[in-house]
């Protein structure tokens, strides 16, 4: 399917704005602004969907072209496939009901310090990466149990057991994307059963095995989020002050 037959909706903060341009096509803007503050500009086709009902399954292939407005935004940007895991929509907002979850997700994924986005320290935890989550479904009671354990990511030595427990829950994948963001580029996504491919430009950039559980949605955003769980230091989050208006744009949209 085309973007334009894609039925994605825009979800946006206070001063923040989501525009469609051509078909395919869609301008995301955050504006600057003080630390403390979240800001955020997605459009997604999940909103109102339970997990279940995601749409998509391997085999799939997605393609777009992208650029940024700056080379290190603060916060996170990318566009991917991911079970939208953290999140606890109670039905809020025209949402549907869903409790949080281990990741499933398959993206290129833009993380700026001081994001450590990395279970293993032998995988890059910022940058642009290609990147995927594979995880099991858990039920939410069991999730619920073993949600006072993160708490000792913030005590002296407790992110190792932490980051140690997830690494057996979780596989996870990523590699460095190269090029200049600001520019054009061509990106292609192959999600299939046995793997997940990685193409920029028409070069296949990486290939991992670890290929994400479905169904999953399709997000694109920009925000001035972090989060960071890194080996030497506790489970840090937040958002970062941005001086400068932030931006992406894709067009050529295609998921089929």
């Amino acid at each position: 399917m085309t973007g334009n037959t894609l039925h994605l909706e825009p979800h946006h903060t206070q001063g923040a704005l989501v525009s469609a341009t051509a078909p395919g096509g869609w301008r995301m803007e955050i504006p600057a602004g003080p630390a403390r503050r979240y800001r955020l500009a997605q459009v997604d086709d999940y909103h109102k969907l339970r997990r279940r009902e995601f749409c998509w399954q391997p085999p799939l292939k997605l393609s777009l072209r992208a650029r940024v407005s700056a080379i290190e935004l603060p916060g996170t940007w990318g566009f991917g496939l991911w079970n939208d895991p953290f999140s606890l929509s109670m039905g809020l907002g025209g949402a549907a009901q869903r409790f949080p979850a281990l990741p499933n997700a398959a993206w290129f994924f833009f993380a700026s310090p001081p994001n450590y986005l990395s279970f293993r320290d032998d995988l890059p935890a910022q940058g642009f990466l290609a990147a995927t989550f594979q995880a099991p479904s858990v039920a939410p009671a069991l999730l619920a149990l073993l949600a006072p354990g993160l708490g000792l990511a913030a005590v002296p030595g407790g992110a190792q057991l932490v980051r140690r427990a997830l690494r057996r829950m979780v596989n996870q994948s990523a590699a460095i994307v190269p090029g200049d963001v600001t520019v054009w580029h061509s990106y292609t996504l192959d999600w299939r059963t046995d793997g997940v491919t990685f193409a920029l430009d028409g070069k296949v950039i990486y290939s991992t095995p670890v290929t994400p559980f479905g169904p999953l949605g399709l997000v694109i955003w920009i925000d001035n989020q972090y989060a960071a769980l890194p080996p030497s230091g506790g489970l840090r989050y937040g958002t970062l002050a941005n001086s400068q208006p932030a931006w992406l744009e894709v067009e050529n949209l295609m998921v089929g």
